[in-house]
């Protein structure tokens, strides 16, 4: 490796440019100070280096969002270590540059991953043009994989909280107080509370509003991804990753990213990502490359961390870090008074969904619902919300099938009530407790132990 120091970094902007750190590798002193001096006063932090080894050496320290990368270099040309770059997990930008070129060559270097291909001598508006062009396609897959994400995950549940008690109201004196700032948040409920809601509240009311959303339920991912899906991968990094490939701590960049069920992350994990919290650093599994962090990290769960950590389950250190900001969501049974909003609003927002009639409650009805005790809280609301929708009445033969035909009128044992609900979600997956608790909205050790007061577990 050439011994000659590498030229310090510029880190200067203008406004309007992208923030990326480029890296620029060209063994010509004067096309590397063109180059350099074009696009320092532009762009967050660029370095340079005059061989492919030069380069590689700031990788291995450095994040580097674009590489503008001569073919012909003294040693390993760049074609060769822009294809070694792909297969160890580099997926940021790449634009070659040559002064020889015909289509079989430029037809090499896009195969081997190029963003871009541009032939000297060029002007100072080519390369900045070909720069923008590339910070867009990135900009346009991360803003794309998010989109889809966000469909995909979204909580169905229309925008703000809903109701106007005074927990709800202090809930949201919280959510105003903490979104002001930075910090971590930890959010714990039981199941169906909103803590995906108001993790969204959070966000939107932040600095970070502009930015994404990124959720990721760590209990519906295989222990053995779950690493992977948050910090990335690099080519080859285990079994079956055919190419690299950025995690969701990647897509979360300038905005928030929700760790929904956090107390479910294997303790290895839990080790990573207090690191990654801390040093607001990652490194892609398989991978050399450290990956600078701008972001907002909010996890929840519906366990007691304090037992989990008190059992062993999980770590204290990641405990205290996560709870800088600890917010207890309310159960339904905890804010009745809200059940009449919740339900309009459900009402409003799945009726035109399911192409239905608006469905009428009356206020013996209102008063039933009232009584429940909601165990699996408003998610188990908005279900029987939607399937009295489906079913065009909200009465009890139709909500409990092969019960004897009952009103709300006619149910007044609160006790009773719940057992008939739970029983009929029970007959309807004969029997699997699991996918009850999940269609109730609560685990199925809450759910155990429900059927375990009756005798009958």
């Amino acid at each position: 490796m050439n011994d000659t120091p590498l030229t310090p970094p510029h880190d200067r902007q203008l406004e309007g440019w992208p923030d990326w750190s480029i890296l620029v590798v060209d063994d010509e002193p004067g096309m590397l100070s063109f180059l350099v001096k074009t696009l320092a006063p532009r762009c967050h932090f660029v370095m340079n280096a005059s061989t492919a080894e030069e380069g590689a050496q700031w990788l291995r320290g450095h994040h580097v969002d674009l590489i503008i990368l001569d073919i012909s270099l003294p040693g390993k040309n760049g074609v060769t270590w822009l294809k070694e770059l792909r297969e160890h997990g580099y997926t940021g930008e790449v634009i070659l540059i040559t002064a020889f070129a015909d289509l079989d060559t430029a037809i090499e270097a896009l195969r081997a991953g190029a963003s871009d291909f541009i032939l000297k001598p060029f002007r100072v508006p080519q390369i900045l043009n070909a720069v923008k062009q590339c910070h867009e396609r990135a900009q346009l897959r991360r803003e794309n994989f998010v989109l889809r994400r966000a469909v995909a995950h979204s909580p169905g549940q229309g925008p703000g909280l809903i109701g106007a008690s005074d927990r709800m109201q202090r809930l949201r004196d919280w959510i105003d107080r903490v979104a002001a700032v930075d910090s971590t948040v930890l959010l714990q409920g039981e199941s169906g509370t909103g803590k995906e809601l108001v993790a969204r509240e959070l966000h939107a009311r932040s600095a970070r509003a502009t930015g994404p959303f990124v959720p990721v339920n760590c209990a519906s991912v295989s222990p053995d991804l779950i690493e992977s899906e948050l910090f990335g991968h690099a080519k080859g990094a285990f079994t079956g990753a055919a190419r690299a490939r950025d995690g969701l701590f990647h897509y979360a960049q300038g905005g928030t990213l929700f760790l929904d069920e956090v107390a479910e992350l294997p303790l290895s994990i839990q080790a990573t990502l207090l690191r990654a919290i801390e040093d607001l650093k990652i490194r892609p599994v398989g991978s050399e490359q450290l990956v600078p962090l701008n972001l907002r990290v909010v996890a929840a769960t519906n366990r007691q961390l304090q037992d989990e950590v008190a059992a062993g389950r999980f770590r204290k250190d990641l405990y205290f870090r996560l709870q800088v900001m600890d917010l207890a969501l309310p159960a339904l049974r905890d804010h009745k008074d809200d059940i009449p909003a919740l339900v309009a609003h459900f009402n409003a927002l799945l009726a035109p969904t399911l192409g239905v009639e608006p469905l009428q409650v009356s206020p013996e009805e209102m008063a039933f619902l009232q009584q429940y005790d909601w165990p699996g809280n408003v998610r188990e609301l908005r279900n029987l919300i939607e399937r009295s929708l489906i079913l065009g009445s909200l009465n009890v033969s139709a909500l409990y099938p092969g019960q004897p035909p009952a009103s709300p009128r006619q149910v007044t044992d609160l006790h009773t009530l719940e057992k008939l609900h739970i029983q009929s979600v029970l007959d309807s997956v004969q029997g699997d407790k699991t996918r009850a608790a999940e269609l109730l909205g609560v685990s199925r050790r809450t759910l155990e132990r429900r059927v375990a007061e009756w005798g009958s577990a």
